[in-house]
């Protein structure tokens, strides 16, 4: 009997029976080991580590006691939008994602440099094993702008490995190798009080 149904589990009157939750069954069994192995962030797209991000920013916004709200996929740089209960103050937040857990840097455009306000903010997302939470690195968008700005004028100023100039990019880096924005969440808490 499955274990649900030894439980008195029912559905319109009826026993449920599943057969993802019977013991007898071999095809579906479940095994929690078995899914650990299977769901490593790796396996997971880009875009769904992205989705994942947001989803979890939202969550941590939400339990600690802010209105969050995923905006649309074709909203251009932000991913949330999040005020307090009242209303009466609100923050905009980009999210980057990386499923790599030992990361910390990820990729930003270079729009960051110029797109910058003392309400925007940018959370880093670095997602961890399937049963662990991901870790968080709250930015200041003006501090996204003024170190990944630092970082390209760097690279830039290297040559390359064949001894020729490098060309600039759109493409910038931000990172936090000290983890100095580590869980910051005070930052947005602070904008939105």
């Amino acid at each position: 009997m499955p274990p649900l149904a030894r439980l008195g589990v029912f559905l319109f009157g009826l026993p449920l029976r599943c057969p993802c939750l019977s013991a007898s069954s071999s095809r579906h069994s479940f095994s929690f080991r078995a899914r650990k192995n299977a769901m490593k962030n790796n396996d997971i797209s880009t875009t769904l580590a992205g989705v994942a991000g947001e989803y979890f920013v939202a969550a941590e916004l939400s339990r600690r006691g802010f209105i969050a709200s995923i905006s649309l996929r074709n909203t251009r740089g932000v991913d949330i939008l999040a005020t307090n209960e009242k209303t009466s103050r609100s923050v905009t937040i980009q999210c980057k994602t990386t499923r790599d857990p030992k990361a910390k840097s990820w990729i930003v455009s270079e729009k960051c440099e110029s797109c910058f306000h003392k309400n925007h903010f940018y959370v880093f997302v670095t997602l961890q094993g399937i049963f662990e939470l991901p870790k968080f690195y709250v930015v200041p968008s003006k501090d996204v702008a003024k170190v990944s700005l630092a970082g390209h004028k760097e690279w830039i100023s290297h040559r390359k490995r064949d001894g020729t100039k490098r060309k600039t990019n759109s493409m910038r880096i931000f990172q936090d190798i000290e983890g100095e924005y580590l869980e910051k969440w005070q930052l947005i808490e602070k904008a939105l009080s």
